[in-house]
């Protein structure tokens, strides 16, 4: 595992235009609820941390997963521009493409879905029961993500991928504009109960599209609040690392084999809208082994004390593994300085997704 702070973070508040919009047209899909802020002082003490909040979006919209929110703002501002018949495609490594499947269902709009042939099946299903049409491909995400872009070209469908390469940079920022409302959901929830503010803010990274949405939201805040903003990715998929560790910080292919539990977060690059972003915005990157998101799962759904019991998969549980990570490791010894973790220390992670059942 290994850690290292960003030689380009530039500090400061950053303004970007309004999310209100954003939240609104969420709070008009029927079925919309905020997801549940969990305040874990048990997890916290056992860990000699002063505070964690954790943000689930294991039950959003009824999808386990927190990618509703992008690919239904993103659907919402091109249907708004692309008028008549359409159908809409994107690469998956699962919870996007569900997502996706579930807001063209929603509008009555078809769907394909491309996602890598060694999925795990319930991924695959919970797909086709959206009424999407599935195409396996062999191979990685990025094999899945070019087949798609291909394929989408010679039929004329509408890409909604939520990763930025060469060519391809709108539909995924407004996807990363979608995750804002989980943040802001958080806020207006922390602000309602007086719970302390975050000093640090741990979140998992497979393209970056909510991590992009997180530098957006805290650094956004007045100087004086703003929480360290930490990104969390496996060994084995560490594009991100591989990205800030580069001669000129830009972007960079993974190193590793793309192949940890933490299924949702295997992806070899970093989407190039988000980047720019994150090289500029997130203090601290951190790679964690699949043992800690394993460690992190069974410390939310078997909780300390009075805490919740919060259901979490690998990629789910990837926020509190880095900081398991970070507490425990001797290599990130430096990384626990920087961050002055401690009694007195407040974090936040987000549960990204749900699990079908609690580790063993």
């Amino acid at each position: 595992m290994r850690a290292r702070v960003n030689p380009w973070f530039e500090p400061g508040i950053t303004a970007h235009p309004s999310r209100s919009e954003v939240l609104a047209f969420h709070e008009s899909i029927p079925g919309y609820a905020p997801t549940p802020l969990h305040d874990c002082p048990a997890l916290a003490a056992g860990l000699g941390l002063g505070g964690i909040l954790v943000k689930d979006e294991s039950r959003r919209f009824g999808l386990q997963s927190f990618k509703a929110l992008g690919a239904s703002w993103a659907l919402h501002r091109i249907r708004s521009r692309r008028k008549g018949p359409m159908t809409v495609a994107t690469a998956t490594a699962g919870n996007h493409g569900c997502a996706l499947a579930w807001a063209a269902r929603l509008l009555g709009v078809p769907a394909v879905i491309f996602i890598p042939a060694r999925a795990a099946p319930a991924r695959i299903e919970s797909i086709r029961v959206q009424g999407a049409r599935v195409e396996m491909v062999p191979g990685s995400y990025e094999d899945a993500v070019r087949r798609c872009a291909e394929q989408s070209a010679r039929e004329g469908w509408q890409v909604v991928a939520d990763t930025g390469y060469e060519g391809y940079t709108e539909v995924p920022h407004w996807i990363a504009e979608g995750y804002s409302t989980l943040f802001r959901e958080a806020e207006d929830q922390r602000g309602s109960r007086e719970l302390p503010a975050p000093q640090a803010v741990f979140i998992q990274a497979g393209v970056g599209g909510l991590l992009h949405a997180a530098v957006d939201h805290f650094r956004a805040s007045p100087l004086q609040t703003q929480p360290v903003i930490v990104a969390v990715e496996p060994v084995e998929a560490d594009a991100l690392f591989a990205s800030i560790d580069s001669p000129d910080g830009q972007p960079a292919s993974s190193k590793g084999r793309l192949d940890s539990i933490m299924a949702g977060l295997n992806c070899e690059r970093v989407s190039l809208t988000a980047w720019p972003v994150i090289r500029h915005g997130v203090e601290l990157f951190v790679t964690v082994e699949d043992r800690l998101a394993v460690a992190a799962m069974r410390r939310l759904n078997r909780p300390l004390g009075a805490d919740p019991v919060i259901e979490a998969g690998p990629s789910g549980a990837a926020g509190l593994a880095g900081v398991l990570a970070v507490l425990e490791a001797a290599e990130l010894a430096e990384a626990r300085r920087f961050l002055h973790l401690g009694p007195d220390t407040r974090i936040m992670v987000v549960n990204t997704e749900g699990a079908g059942a609690p580790p063993r």
